[in-house]
């Protein structure tokens, strides 16, 4: 039931005009925000949903406890979730956010002047509902008219939609609850099958200070899909450790994912974005070495299997 009356509500992450993280994925640690009101709560189908008034970060969207967005930082987020894949195709006009109900990657993704369609398929509709109520600078990406919304679950919406797609960005949570079959080898190859012959897809990467066997797992069967994958990451204080990664695949064979296509000129970056830039893009993908060292091992692992599969079946070949 949303609690949006006069009378305060109150929340068990909240205790003391304070909100507190703590999360099985980063044990050990936890992330407090000062609050200054709750402004909604709600148990909807799929997951607790609750948005608060911070002292610092203004409106701060939380999912079963784990904070998604604040008004103070998402953008570091949303560009790069957005801007790394779309920049990184030659010419993307077909694009499909799965997840991202507070409507940020949207935002993001209208800023390409070549993208005539993008589709937002979310499973749970109370994140856009409160998300324009009280997130109204990310959910100002539902407004655009080239937006289309499909409430539902992105495994059946994929597999109805072969050969459709040139960008696909899964802005998800983290993998508990609704969100942890986008973390599985079925996921990506269902991506796979949705683009077109030279599509992306970039999807929310986890923590490299927190996730790196996950985060591993992940780029060893994403490589044994498509034949250029990479990992990227930003900086964002909300978030665990105050850093994100991304998962980046290219169904182009001998894409530099580091290499932007596509750039915008000076003047346009410092009006269209407040993170992301062509310098940024490359330097994101620059990683400290116990990060390198495993991503490596992950994609050289990859390949030998791949190397070896094609050895036994010479006649295989992906769909």
């Amino acid at each position: 039931m949303a609690n949006d009356s006069h009378a305060q509500p109150s929340h068990p992450n909240i205790v003391d005009g304070w909100f507190r993280e703590t999360a099985t994925m980063w044990p050990g640690q936890a992330f407090s925000l000062e609050v200054q009101q709750i402004l909604h709560h709600e148990k909807s189908k799929y997951q607790d949903v609750l948005v608060f008034e911070s002292k610092s970060y203004g409106n701060v969207l939380v999912l079963d406890g784990v904070v998604q967005a604040t008004e103070r930082d998402e953008f570091a987020y949303q560009e790069m979730i957005t801007h790394l894949p779309m920049n990184s195709h030659p010419e993307p006009k077909k694009v499909l956010v799965i997840g991202g109900g507070d409507g940020g990657v949207l935002r993001e993704v209208v800023k390409h002047s070549s993208v005539e369609e993008v589709t937002l398929c979310e499973i749970d509709e109370a994140v856009i509902r409160v998300s324009k109520k009280y997130l109204p600078g990310m959910a100002v990406g539902f407004e655009h008219p080239k937006v289309n919304i499909h409430i539902g679950d992105g495994f059946p919406f994929l597999a109805d939609r072969a050969n459709t797609f040139d960008v696909i960005i899964t802005d998800s949570s983290d993998p508990i609850g609704p969100a942890e079959s986008l973390y599985q080898p079925g996921y990506y190859e269902l991506m796979y099958k949705a683009l077109r012959p030279d599509g992306m897809i970039c999807t929310q990467g986890e923590c490299q200070w927190l996730h790196l066997p996950l985060i591993k797992n992940v780029l060893s069967f994403s490589a044994r899909v498509y034949p250029s994958v990479g990992y990227a990451y930003t900086t964002i204080p909300s978030y665990p450790s105050g850093q994100i990664g991304f998962i980046i695949c290219s169904k182009a064979a001998d894409r530099d994912l580091a290499e932007p296509l596509r750039q915008w000129s000076v003047e346009e970056e410092a009006d269209l974005c407040r993170y992301y830039n062509a310098q940024i893009h490359r330097a994101a993908f620059v990683l400290p070495q116990f990060a390198k060292s495993a991503v490596q091992e992950a994609l050289e692992s990859a390949q030998a299997d791949s190397s070896d599969a094609a050895t036994e079946n010479p006649a295989d070949g992906k769909a």
